[in-house]
């Protein structure tokens, strides 16, 4: 139970911190943890959370068909939390998933249909799998809906385009995963740091 604690208590303090940056404004944003010793059920952050005030306490158990476990039944998941046990079905090996509404992942995304294609940038090896600038990587974008089980069929179909461990949501935010915290954090700060260079980039041709 200490190792869950020790992760509830540095995910906490991560997301504070994205929540300093302004990638979770108002009570946005969703996060969630799996432990390798129980993987029926996820550790994922409760909804209408100040994330400046997140704390261990406010993770709860969900099953992996995103419904309350155990004493937290009464207890409200994240509106979003089939997206992570989706995730974790499509992606076995992860054990963290992090979720931010930046500014400049929705503008970006705004410019590109169904992909962002990104080639040159020394940044790129901060996604897992990656080696060298020089090849080109692809961040699928999904339209955003409130319908999750509709979302969730869409990943399921797309899940060969999901070539490094992230994608963008139109007008929305990014999910990024890893095997570990620190693995998901690097893929998830990857990522809007690729998409803040990118609109800039552009905007000034």
């Amino acid at each position: 139970m200490q190792d869950i604690y020790d992760l509830k208590e540095q995910l906490a303090h991560t997301i504070r911190s994205y929540h300093q940056k302004g990638w979770s404004p108002a009570t946005s944003t969703n996060y969630s943890f799996r432990d390798a010793s129980d993987l029926e059920v996820i550790f994922v952050s409760r909804s209408g959370i100040d994330k400046s005030q997140f704390h261990p306490e406010d993770f709860m158990r969900v099953a992996m068909d995103g419904h309350p476990v155990l004493e937290d039944r009464g207890i409200k998941p994240s509106a979003e939390t089939l997206i992570h046990c989706v995730l974790y079905e499509l992606f076995p090996d992860t054990r963290v998933i992090l979720h931010s509404h930046s500014v400049y992942t929705v503008l970006n995304a705004q410019r590109y249909d169904t992909q962002i294609s990104l080639r040159g940038y020394e940044i790129q090896k901060g996604f897992a799998g990656q080696t060298t600038h020089e090849a080109e990587i692809v961040i699928p974008i999904f339209e955003n809906t409130q319908d999750m089980l509709e979302f969730s069929n869409w990943m399921k179909a797309r899940k060969e385009e999901i070539q490094v461990p992230c994608f963008v949501i139109r007008n929305h935010g990014a999910y990024a995963w890893g095997n570990t915290l620190f693995d998901a954090k690097r893929h998830l700060e990857t990522l809007e740091y690729l998409m803040e260079v990118d609109f800039n980039a552009n905007r000034s041709l």
